[in-house]
């Protein structure tokens, strides 16, 4: 059980916390989630949403994930040791890009042949990657740029 399997925990208890108002990427929890990561103003949250469970899961242990709000900036920067393309397991955090620069995240809650199922920030029922709320996801691996396991 390693740093991800802990976030994931975190996740799950905040499943159902959505912006206030819907659709200002703002409110009570947003703003604790994207402050973790230094943005003090609306912004996509789904990348601070991953960091503040890692922040909250860590044990005596620094938070080995990049600090920011931006997906791509997580994956580019982040050491190359964590990335994994081929492979995922429980705990991975699974990056999507979109182009221009934008990208979605989550953490993955379960696996199989063909499906990743996770837990995301800043989603909606349809999986957007500007939604407003914590939800689980079911995601096609075909999709997902890659994973990071820390």
């Amino acid at each position: 059980m390693g740093l991800g399997n802990d976030a994931l925990k975190v996740a799950i208890t905040q499943i159902g916390n959505s912006e206030n108002p819907l659709g200002s990427n703002w409110g009570t929890p947003v703003k604790d989630y994207l402050k973790t990561v230094g943005i003090n103003f609306p912004a996509p949250w789904c990348m601070a949403f991953i960091y503040w469970c890692f922040e909250q899961s860590k044990k005596k242990a620094t938070n080995p994930l990049v600090k920011t709000g931006g997906v791509l900036a997580a994956w580019n920067t982040a050491d190359k040791k964590y990335r994994v393309v081929d492979e995922v397991q429980v705990g991975d955090i699974f990056i999507m890009d979109y182009g221009k620069g934008l990208g979605h995240t989550g953490i993955v809650e379960k696996v199989t042949e063909t499906f990743v199922y996770t837990i995301e920030g800043n989603t909606n029922d349809v999986g957007s990657r500007e939604g407003t709320i914590v939800s689980r996801k079911k995601r096609s691996k075909k999709k997902i740029k890659g994973y990071l396991r820390y």
